[in-house]
C-alpha cells in the first residue's frame, strides 16, 4: 500500500533520542528551549510554546483570548472536528460558517456572521496546507473587533504575501501529530507576537496562578520535532513538487486544488473533487493506494451547531477526496497513482 501519510526519521532522531535518555533530562530540557525558539523564528513570532496536542493548542488560545459560557466563535465548516471541540471544551458557543473555492472560511458570508452573532474569536482553518483569506479577515477583525485564531495545524510554513501561517492572528494554534508536515508523535504550540497573550497563554501550560493542566511535551518529542524542522522546507518544496504533477495530470478530469494568489501551499493532503468519488476511492485502494475522505462530515452536522447556510461545504463533502502526496514519494509511486486514477475515471 502507498500510504497516504509516512513519516520518516533518521539517525539524527534516532541519536537524539539516545543522547535524553543518557541525560536523565526527558523532560524541561534543552530541546525543549531549543524548539520553543527555533519554531518562533521559523514562523516569524515573538513567542512559541509547545502542548501536549493541536486540540490543547486551539483550547489555551480560546480560554487566552477569554472565550467562555456565552461567547461566540466561529468556526467553517470543513476541517477536523478538534477546531469545533476545542471551542465546546472553552465553552464557548460555536457557530459555523461556509467555506469558499479554496476550503477556508468565506469571507463574504463570514462578515454576516459577524453582523449577526458579534464573535468574539473568528478561527480560520489553514485547510489542506493552503492558507485562508487571512488577510482580509485581519481587516475585518480591525472593523469589528474580533480576535484571529489561526488553526495552522496542516500549514507548517505556508504563507501568504510571504509571512506564515500562525503570524498572522492574534494567536496561531499547531499540531504535531504524526500525519502533520512536522511530525512528533503527538503535540502542538501556539505562537502569538503579543507580550500580554503570551503570558495568558503561560499560566495554561503549567501549574501557575490558577487551575491549570500539565501539557508539556517530552524532551523526545521537541528532538524529533527539531530535527524535522530543520528539514521542513525541502520537503514542503517536494511536496509542491509532487502536487503541481499531479494538477497537470488531472486538471481535466477532476477539480485540484487552488493556490491562493501571493500565497505558498504546502500540500499537507492533496485534495481532489469528483461526483464519482466514492467508487474511485474503492478502486484506487484495491490497486494499493491509500486513498480518504478529509473529511466526511461538516462541523455543525458533526457537533450539532449552529450555522449559516453551507452550500458549498455540502458540496464539496460529498465530492472531496486525498491521495497520497507525502515528500517520501518516489516518482515510480507518483507515476502509478497517476495512472491508476485516471485508469479509474468512468468513461
Amino acid at each position: 500500500m502507498i500510504k497516504i501519510v509516512e513519516p520518516v526519521f533518521s539517525e539524527e532522531e534516532k541519536e537524539a533520542v539516545v543522547e535524553i535518555i543518557e541525560s536523565h533530562q526527558i523532560t524541561r530540557g534543552r530541546w525543549t528551549e531549543r524548539f520553543n525558539g527555533k519554531f518562533a523564528d521559523y514562523v516569524g513570532v515573538k513567542h512559541s510554546f509547545t502542548v501536549c496536542s493541536g486540540t490543547v493548542a486551539l483550547f489555551i488560545a480560546l480560554k487566552a483570548l477569554g472565550v467562555d459560557r456565552g461567547k461566540k466563535v466561529i468556526v467553517p465548516a470543513m476541517s477536523f472536528m478538534a477546531t469545533i471541540d476545542a471551542v465546546y471544551l472553552a465553552c464557548g458557543e460555536p457557530v459555523v460558517v461556509d467555506v469558499d473555492e479554496y476550503y477556508t472560511l468565506d469571507l463574504n458570508q463570514l462578515e454576516d456572521a459577524v453582523k449577526r452573532y458579534s464573535p468574539s474569536v473568528v478561527i480560520p482553518v489553514h485547510l489542506y496546507g493552503g492558507m485562508a483569506d487571512v488577510e482580509g479577515l485581519k481587516f475585518l477583525s480591525d472593523k469589528y473587533g474580533f480576535y484571529v485564531l489561526e488553526d495552522a495545524a496542516q500549514s507548517h510554513g505556508a504563507s501568504l504575501k510571504g509571512k506564515k501561517s500562525g503570524s498572522w492572528g492574534h494567536i496561531g494554534a499547531f499540531s504535531f501529530y504524526a500525519s502533520k508536515n512536522v511530525p512528533m508523535g503527538e503535540g502542538g504550540a501556539l505562537t502569538t507576537n503579543d507580550d500580554n497573550l503570551a503570558e495568558e497563554i503561560k499560566k495554561w501550560i503549567d501549574f501557575g496562578d490558577h487551575p491549570a493542566f500539565n501539557v508539556r511535551i517530552t524532551e523526545f518529542q521537541a528532538a524529533i520535532g527539531s530535527i524535522q524542522l530543520k528539514h521542513l522546507e525541502e520537503r514542503n518544496e517536494r511536496r509542491r513538487e509532487i502536487a503541481k504533477t499531479y494538477t497537470q495530470a488531472f486538471k481535466d478530469k477532476f477539480i485540484t486544488p487552488l493556490e491562493r494568489e501571493n500565497s505558498k501551499h504546502v500540500y499537507h493532503i492533496y485534495t481532489l473533487r469528483h461526483k464519482d468519488r466514492d467508487r474511485i476511492i474503492e478502486k484506487l485502494r484495491e490497486s494499493g493506494v491509500d486513498a480518504r475522505v478529509y473529511y466526511p462530515y461538516l462541523l455543525h452536522e458533526l457537533r450539532g451547531a449552529e450555522s449559516m447556510p453551507t452550500p458549498n461545504a455540502d458540496r464539496f463533502k460529498r465530492e472531496v477526496f486525498s491521495i497520497p502526496v507525502h515528500p517520501y514519494l518516489s516518482e515510480a509511486q507518483v507515476r502509478f497513482i497517476i495512472d491508476k486514477l485516471l485508469e479509474y475515471l468512468p468513461e
